[in-house]
């Protein structure tokens, strides 16, 4: 209850704060390329549940091929690479976890395809929890483009070596989650944003 709570007060603060941001944000997607502002992707939530995860667009809208971005993606716009870089593109988020379907902080959302990947009974500690916006992982692979560019096979690296690295740390936050702890991967995702 008090980080449902928690969620809510600072996702809205957030949105209000912001609002200029956003709006400047949203300008400069629809003059850099054509398409919609945001990027809507369905993604697998608490207990299961699919739901729609909304960031704003990075990439052209013909942007089909892998549900994983790897290296100097040639499908990111210009505007969309700085917005990745900055994590930008994430601050719609801040309505996902107002309207209840996601959380500040907690294991990152993954696309059907790989949670149908995920071992039984990790799938089921993993989705428990409403999933979030940052978590251990994405501190650790902030970069992770970067990194599945090295490989021969870029999915199947991702497949096999990073989601379960991945799915370890989100299943060991789930097992220690606290409202203390989450503030501290808050002010930590914030630390790195500046770097």
């Amino acid at each position: 209850m008090a980080k449902r709570l928690f969620d809510v007060c600072c996702s809205a603060l957030g949105l209000a704060l912001l609002s200029p941001l956003l709006l400047l944000v949203a300008l400069w997607i629809k003059l850099d390329s054509p398409g919609p502002v945001f990027f809507r992707q369905q993604r697998v939530g608490r207990r299961g549940r699919p739901f729609v995860i909304h960031k704003f667009r990075t990439m052209r809208v013909d942007n089909a091929g892998l549900q994983i971005t790897v290296g100097r993606d040639p499908r990111i716009t210009r505007s969309g690479d700085f917005l990745r870089a900055t994590k930008l593109d994430e601050l719609p988020q801040l309505w996902d976890v107002l309207r209840g379907v996601m959380s500040l902080v907690g294991p990152r959302p993954e696309v059907p395809k790989y949670v149908a990947l995920y071992p039984a009974e990790l799938r089921e500690l993993v989705l428990s929890v409403r999933p979030g916006i940052t978590d251990p992982a994405s501190l650790l692979y902030r970069d992770e483009s970067e990194q599945l560019a090295l490989a021969s096979d870029p999915e199947r690296e991702y497949i096999e070596v990073v989601m379960p690295r991945k799915l370890a740390l989100a299943a060991d936050y789930v097992r220690q989650a606290s409202l203390w702890g989450d503030l501290r991967l808050i002010f930590a995702t914030l630390g790195a944003l500046r770097r």
